[in-house]
């Protein structure tokens, strides 16, 4: 059985993405939680992944520690993981790689944080164009392949991808267009994101750099996690 390592649920974007993929194709692992902020977990994971991060999965005596590699590692062995339709396998292997590249303002403006509503003090028009290209985007897929996933009918890495938005879009109370919007809650509502979201509030670890980052670019107007 594999054995996947991630972060803290409530901030960890990058652990998200494979997690929920393989929540969702019901493909077996253990999960390993490594925290931010504390330093001995820093050092034991230096053992498991050559970069020191999150997330990693470990098959048997192979280490794969990239969102992205892990998702065309399990391609390789899994059914589902992209879609069989090669036009839509194109289309959601484009779309997830600008997730993985691009996207910066939003992470940097809008850091995940599943338990707590934040009201922007503002959104940079640097934020505005990406929020827009991310409509932009979810509209493609879904009006392209029929949805109600992002390359079709089932969930697929692209969704797995675009996830952590999702929690962002909760978060942060980002305005989509109708369809977009709809999608966002499709996945929040996924059995898989509802049990990641279930233990993100469960969580007491607090990471400081992520709890400032919250406050730096807006008001904290709800904080839903376990104290």
């Amino acid at each position: 059985m594999y054995d996947l390592y991630i972060a803290n649920k409530n901030y960890s974007s990058w652990s998200l993405r494979p997690w929920v993929l393989m929540r969702e194709l019901k493909i077996g692992f253990r999960e390993r939680s490594l925290f931010f902020g504390q330093e001995s977990s820093w050092q034991s994971f230096r053992k498991i992944s050559p970069t020191g991060k999150v997330p990693c999965l470990v098959d048997g005596d192979t280490v794969v520690w990239d969102s992205l590699a892990i998702a065309e590692y399990l391609a390789e062995r899994h059914a589902g993981v992209w879609p069989a339709d090669a036009g839509a396998r194109a289309w959601a292997r484009s779309a997830a790689a600008e997730m993985h590249s691009g996207f910066g303002e939003l992470r940097n403006h809008c850091s995940m944080t599943c338990g707590q509503r934040i009201r922007l003090n503002e959104v940079p028009a640097a934020l505005q164009r990406e929020v827009a290209r991310l409509g932009a985007l979810w509209n493609d897929g879904l009006r392209r392949f029929g949805g109600p996933f992002l390359a079709g009918a089932t969930f697929t890495a692209v969704d797995a991808f675009y996830a952590p938005v999702t929690f962002r879009v909760q978060s942060y109370g980002l305005i989509l267009d109708p369809a977009p919007a709809a999608y966002a809650e499709r996945v929040l509502n996924t059995a898989a994101m509802r049990e990641w979201y279930a233990d993100a509030l469960q969580e007491t670890q607090r990471d400081e750099p992520h709890e400032a980052d919250a406050l730096r670019v807006g008001r904290v107007l709800q904080d839903l996690r376990a104290t």
